[in-house]
């Protein structure tokens, strides 16, 4: 005689109560989701840097904001040139910053033939070396070019309500028509953080990734 539908449903509770509850493979473990963006190719600049390419006493001017607060698009653009090759009208983000870092896709790096490490955003070692061609001038970048560490911002209320902490490295399926899991994803948690998981071009081609792709912490 064959089997009801209520009957399977009564046999799976049954099942799952005996066992304590089971999760599918690749669930998320907290329920929580956030935005998936992919981050374009670009350049952050000292306040010297702006001026040897820009010309002195010039100032990086908005274009518009980015999804993490006090950051924008300027209206800047630089080429990247190495002895291999070169890459024309390339972002360049404000405000300035510390040191002239260039982050670029891993098909980028080698494009232009630099061997770029794969670092959180900030982190320089090992870091590939590149020239910068503004339009008053050009300048050398050495220890400047990687390909950033796919990560995490959020607030301390993200990541309690996600059960994570700052540093803490996890798992994120990126849901789309194409899902993907992905491995190593850093945890990064400060108070002006808006929620979003940030991935490169190459890691978001894989994923078919869209405007609205989300991701959720799998355990």
């Amino acid at each position: 005689m064959p089997i009801t539908e209520s009957e399977v449903k009564d046999l799976v509770s049954r099942v799952l109560a005996q066992c304590g509850g089971l999760s599918a493979p690749g669930a998320s473990g907290t329920g929580g989701s956030f935005p998936v963006e992919a981050s374009a190719r670009h350049v952050h600049l000292t306040k010297e840097a702006v001026e040897a390419l820009f010309g002195p006493g010039a100032w990086l001017t908005k274009k518009r904001e980015l999804s993490q607060p006090g950051e924008f698009l300027s209206d800047q653009r630089v080429r990247l040139v190495t002895p291999k090759g070169e890459i024309a009208n390339v972002a360049v983000l404000g405000p300035e910053r510390s040191a002239v870092q260039v982050e670029l896709s891993l098909t980028d790096a080698r494009q232009l033939g630099i061997k770029a490490p794969v670092n959180l955003s900030g982190d320089l070692s090992g870091a590939g070396d590149v020239y910068l061609v503004g339009e008053k001038g050009m300048l050398a970048a050495p220890g400047s070019v990687i390909a950033a560490r796919a990560h995490i911002h959020m607030t301390p209320g993200d990541a309690s309500r996600l059960g994570v902490s700052d540093g803490e490295v996890v798992r994120v399926q990126v849901e789309t028509a194409r899902p993907v899991t992905f491995d190593h994803i850093v945890v990064r948690v400060k108070g002006s953080f808006a929620l979003a998981m940030h991935i490169d071009f190459d890691e978001a081609n894989a994923c078919g990734l869209g405007a609205d792709a989300v991701g959720r912490i799998v355990r």
